[in-house]
């Protein structure tokens, strides 16, 4: 219990942070913070290290986030996402809630490692540096990846959505 009282300590801010990035809001960032420690508390067991511990809280925080959004329908996503390419403004496709739907599943399907070093960048505000060392990885790695991410949400969105 000590060990997770360490981590609770070391970790509450960033997930806190990263939790009021998405929601925009101190006290719905509080609630979920809360649930998100209660979460890891449970299952603390079941991690086995392949990430790093922010990595995997945050990746709860995300999941309990989104469950509370799917809940209360509240389905307002950030718009931090900035890319105008090829006529797509994917900043004007969030004001919708059906294409904010549209593009947070095509987040949830990309593999590993790209869905979670685009959510640490575009939800976490996490710099490259930090998602880098995160993953025991370099700046550029973190950058390429991130960029990769992106391009494949991108085009999966475009090709969803041709009619």
């Amino acid at each position: 219990m000590e060990e997770f009282e360490k981590i609770y300590n070391d970790y509450f801010l960033d997930v806190y942070l990263y939790i009021k990035s998405l929601s925009n809001d101190e006290h719905v960032a509080q609630d979920i913070t809360s649930e998100t420690f209660m979460k890891a508390i449970k299952s603390i067991d079941d991690f086995k290290g392949d990430c790093d511990i922010r990595v995997w809280l945050c990746q709860i925080a995300k999941n309990s986030y989104f469950s509370y959004l799917r809940k209360n329908k509240k389905l307002e996503y950030v718009d931090q996402f900035k890319e105008q390419e090829a006529g797509f403004d994917i900043d004007k496709a969030f004001l919708s809630v059906e294409t904010s739907i549209e593009i947070h599943e095509i987040l949830h399907s990309l593999e590993e490692p790209y869905k979670e070093v685009f959510s640490l960048r575009t939800f976490g505000e996490l710099s490259f540096k930090q998602i880098g060392s995160l993953f025991q990885k370099n700046e550029n790695w973190a950058c390429v990846t991130y960029h990769r991410a992106r391009k494949k949400i991108q085009s999966k969105w475009r090709y969803e959505n041709e009619d």
